[in-house]
């Protein structure tokens, strides 16, 4: 293919990785990968080199998600909907699968969850203006070509969706590294904890802002007294779970089983002082797609 194939195949995983940032679905940043090299192959013979090859697949896949998000509702978790659930009332229902994020299985810090939720807030054209920008690097003009638009209103629109972001954004200093010895220790505790059925030492390890998510419930709790009444019932008699530790969203996470079966993932948002947050995503085909880290 006169040099295609070479290019494309380097790039799978940095583009898998952009149209999942962009649309917040595993499922559809594969589509719109493949929809971006059946592009890329029609064009291939046009493409005058007047640009790398990384830049016009970075332009087609920008494009391609752009035109992706205009034709659905945003993705969300739980609490980027409504209030967290207080116990009174009618249930809340679920999420759509459409309407929910996926996790993603990569070890990567700009793949985390709470950015790619505070990513799905933004206008679609915000949202790629900032990461072509802050995460890959691409100078204004790049991008305005890219996107077929001024240097000034890529200049806008990166300062409205830093703006943005910013108010949801964690203290750096109070970000934990997933591979670092305080999160494998948390990590090693919620694993105890659930296949021993320990749960004063998951109580233990929240912090007393965590918050609990139960996709794709819509219903999210906050706070340590609410998530350890949904954890006491959950927990069960030791041996009901097992555990394999891995990675999801540049965060330590688990695969888990329930009663020798598939039951799905737990994201793990470790921060400074215990886990902040416990997202799990209740689907049991994720338990294959995350398979444990290498590292472990």
């Amino acid at each position: 293919m006169n040099g295609f194939e070479e290019a494309a195949a380097e790039l799978r995983g940095e583009l898998l990785a952009h149209c999942y940032r962009m649309l917040g679905s595993w499922d559809e940043a594969e589509d719109a990968v493949q929809e971006t090299y059946l592009r890329g192959l029609r064009g291939w013979e046009r493409f005058e080199r007047r640009a790398s090859a990384r830049t016009w697949l970075y332009r087609i896949a920008t494009n391609v998600c752009l035109n992706g998000a205009r034709d659905r509702a945003r993705r969300a978790l739980p609490s980027g909907i409504g209030a967290p659930t207080d116990g009174a009332g009618e249930p809340p229902g679920v999420l759509a699968p459409e309407h929910s994020i996926q996790p993603f299985a990569a070890d990567r810090d700009d793949l985390r969850l709470a950015f790619i939720a505070g990513m799905q807030t933004l206008p679609a054209n915000q949202r790629a203006v900032l990461l072509l920008r802050d995460v890959l690097g691409f100078p204004a003009p790049e991008v305005a070509a890219m996107l077929d638009t001024s240097v000034a209103a890529v200049k806008s629109r990166l300062q409205r969706a830093r703006a943005r972001l910013a108010e949801a954004a964690p203290a750096p200093e109070d970000v934990v590294e997933p591979a670092s010895p305080e999160a494998r220790r948390l990590l090693d505790a919620y694993v105890r904890a659930f296949e021993s059925a320990e749960v004063e030492l998951l109580i233990a390890i929240l912090r007393a802002d965590a918050s609990l998510e139960l996709v794709p419930d819509r219903a999210w709790f906050a706070g340590r007294e609410a998530c350890s009444q949904v954890l006491r019932s959950a927990v069960g008699d030791p041996g009901d779970w097992r555990m394999e530790r891995t990675i999801a969203n540049g965060q330590p996470a688990v695969a888990a089983h329930l009663h020798r079966q598939p039951y799905g993932i737990a994201v793990l948002d470790v921060r400074r002082g215990g886990i902040a947050g416990i997202t799990v995503f209740s689907d049991p085909a994720l338990v294959e797609r995350f398979r444990p880290h290498p590292s472990r």
